[in-house]
């Protein structure tokens, strides 16, 4: 087959993993920067051009956007399935889980245990917000961002208020997120290819940030997931109309609670497991490719 990888980094691990599986099963590989593609719109004629080429006969894309190009990198996706090119990613499941409050909103209605949260913008009742979840301490989030940046740990009704503040001052929507005790500083992201989970990793910061992310200097072990942790992380990911990602989840005293669901996941974790997670998504595209793209179903 002929495989379009859409990644800004050819010599990034996950990119590099992804070439070499492919090409170890004689497929033909091609890594493009999609943030240098532009499409041409004609009726009844999608086009993606690339370095001055139309890029075709591709019978799969694998998109690694960038979360700070997610809006130019899911409309060159979206150009590639109006070719109708099978993507391990559509375009509407990357801009809906880099949405915070669109993902929460999505889990939260398929039953998906999450951490209590409110969403705010202009409103002058910062105290009543913080009821909603319970008090002091609490985590603020802005409403887009990822690898642990915008995010903010207030620790005393006081910060809460001057944090939220500055977010209102600023024009940013937020959220408002009850802070797990029992788990702070540490996570678990399970990655899932294909409805199994083919790897697990606990994240822990090295110090006393309550962030885990890797991105932040968190350190990552192997684990095993519980059935209820599995079960959690399939359910997500089905929620979220995704067949590859990774799902971020933090244990509490009321079970596996989902933080987020990333759409493009890197491969770190097959360095800190020792499973590979790379063949698990060539395997994928060669048993799916060649079947019609599936309808999404999510609807939101």
């Amino acid at each position: 087959m002929k495989i379009a990888i859409l990644s800004k980094g050819p010599a990034n691990y996950s990119t590099k993993r992804l070439v070499e599986e492919a090409k170890k099963r004689g497929h033909k590989v091609q890594v493009i920067n999609y943030a240098k593609c532009y499409v041409a719109l004609e009726s009844g004629r999608p086009v993606v051009n690339y370095k001055g080429k139309e890029l075709t006969n591709f019978d799969a894309i694998i998109p690694r956007i960038a979360s700070n190009l997610t809006k130019y990198g899911s409309s060159i996706v979206r150009q590639f399935e109006m070719q109708n090119i099978f993507t391990t990613t559509s375009s509407i499941a990357i801009v809906r889980s880099r949405d915070k409050l669109r993902s929460l909103q999505i889990l939260s209605k398929a039953g998906v245990g999450i951490p209590k949260t409110v969403f705010a913008r202009e409103t002058a009742d910062f105290e009543g917000v913080l009821e909603q979840v319970g008090g002091a301490p609490v985590i603020i989030k802005v409403a887009r961002g990822t690898h642990g940046n915008g995010v903010v740990l207030a620790e005393t009704k006081k910060a809460a208020l001057a944090v939220m503040q500055a977010f209102y001052v600023e024009g940013v929507s937020f959220l408002v997120q009850e802070y797990i005790g029992e788990s702070a500083g540490v996570d678990i992201r399970a990655f899932i290819v294909n409805g199994k989970v083919v790897a697990s990793m606990l994240r822990q910061s090295l110090d006393d940030d309550f962030r885990s992310n890797l991105h932040q200097g968190g350190n990552g072990i192997p684990v095993k997931l519980t059935d209820e942790e599995r079960k959690i992380a399939l359910k997500a990911a089905k929620a979220m109309g995704l067949s590859i990602c990774g799902v971020d989840m933090m244990r509490s005293e009321k079970g596996p609670l989902v933080l987020e669901v990333n759409c493009s996941p890197g491969f770190g974790i097959e360095k800190i497991t020792g499973r590979d997670v790379a063949p698990s998504i060539i395997d994928y595209i060669e048993q799916n490719a060649k079947a019609r793209r599936k309808k999404d179903r999510v609807g939101a």
